[in-house]
């Protein structure tokens, strides 16, 4: 099968360009694979970028040329925004090519893209007819035009009809198929397929762990990190804090004032394995409905167990009492109660989490399963079932 990749890679590099590299390597071991990725940008040719992204005639070009080229039996998106546009939908639809759409965020249900607005929640966009409200409170960028524009670019495809052109949507949760398939956005039920992201194994070394939590992420708002630091203030619990980020700054301030908090810096792949290795638990307060987190597949390929907010994806990845614990989501007097009951299991109770959190990546995570997952995927819109006759 021939499979053309498409991404636009984004100004700071996150874990959708980690996933669309991932995915690029598994699919190559087995089907004749080519990308068409494209680079967002800063400044006036960022801007650029943003106001064309409503019909993005230059990048339409680059991709009829390679479909000219290489004639592929199925295109599959990334990230459109801004770079590319949803004009590649058309282009591959006139072209007679199925087209798969794996959604990462909200983006397409709300210009804010983690539905979260001054750290709550903000969920008003996701059966509104246009998201005004998200306009108003200047959810993107802190911006009512851009806001505005990105929000336009969504709705004016809807209405040409070009998000109904896709042929599937992979969405990485059966919470995050819910929330679609239940909002405004107008795609038939049949169109949204779960499949989740994945990891490589890794070699899981549970003797050399100490007594430590740890978190890796983006050191910003809706990533819990405030709520977090509020938490290990009260305690004396030692917590490692990898990552970088806007409140990189009021990190820094706090561990200098306690020694239980240490900030080290950010960490490379190996980096990430070896403190995922060392720690007792992954502590993950996230507050915003994160699509499919890979610091929490890396945890569970590690046997790492995981303490996390009780809120969208991580309500069902990670299991309460099996794989890890839940919190309150946004209550750090909830993530305090819930590390002192961690530290109160025995040694053998905790392994057992362990065990139980490897065992949650072998069933659910693997690039094996994924790879299946993905021929089934593409077969489906290559071949699909021919209509049934009417008697």
């Amino acid at each position: 099968m021939k499979i053309l990749l498409l991404h636009t890679y984004y100004l700071q590099k996150g874990g959708e360009d980690g996933v669309f590299k991932l995915e690029q390597l598994l699919l190559g071991q087995r089907e004749d694979v080519r990308t068409l990725t494209f680079q967002n940008l800063s400044g006036w040719r960022g801007a650029s970028q943003f106001l064309r992204s409503l019909w993005n005639v230059s990048a339409a070009k680059k991709l009829k040329k390679v479909i000219a080229e290489y004639r592929p039996d199925v295109i599959h998106l990334h990230n459109l925004h801004f770079a590319i546009g949803p004009i590649a939908i058309r282009v591959a639809n006139k072209a007679g090519i199925p087209v798969v759409l794996t959604l990462h965020n909200y983006r397409l249900l709300c210009p804010s893209t983690t539905l979260i607005y001054k750290g709550q929640l903000f969920t008003d966009s996701i059966n509104a007819s246009f998201p005004w409200k998200a306009v108003v409170n200047k959810v993107y960028r802190n911006s009512a035009l851009q806001t505005f524009w990105l929000a336009f670019v969504v709705w004016f495809h809807k209405k040409i009809g070009t998000w109904r052109m896709v042929d599937k949507y992979i969405v990485l949760t059966d919470f995050a198929r819910t929330l679609f398939v239940n909002s405004s956005f107008g795609v038939s039920e049949q169109k949204y397929v779960v499949k989740p992201n994945f990891v490589n194994a890794v070699a899981t070394q549970p003797a050399k762990r100490m007594g430590r939590f740890l978190f890796i992420g983006r050191l910003s708002q809706e990533k819990g990190i405030q709520m977090l630091m509020e938490a290990f203030r009260n305690i004396d619990h030692e917590l490692y804090i990898a990552g970088d980020g806007p409140l990189k700054g009021e990190l820094e301030k706090v561990c200098r004032q306690r020694e239980n908090i240490k900030y080290i810096g950010s960490l490379d792949s190996d980096g990430v394995k070896e403190a995922m290795n060392q720690c007792i638990a992954l502590i993950f307060p996230s507050i915003w409905y994160e699509g499919m987190p890979m610091t929490l597949l890396e945890a569970f390929a590690s046997g790492t167990p995981v303490i996390a907010g009780n809120i969208g994806a991580m309500s069902s990845m990670v299991q309460h009492g099996y794989n890890g614990l839940h919190f309150k989501s946004g209550h750090p007097e909830d993530l305090i109660a819930q590390v002192q009951y961690w530290q109160s299991l025995s040694p053998e109770e905790k392994y057992n989490y362990s065990i139980n959190a490897r065992n949650t990546y072998e069933s659910f995570y693997t690039p094996e399963s994924n790879l299946e997952k993905f021929l089934t995927i593409y077969q489906s819109v290559v071949n699909p079932d021919p209509p049934a006759t009417q008697n």
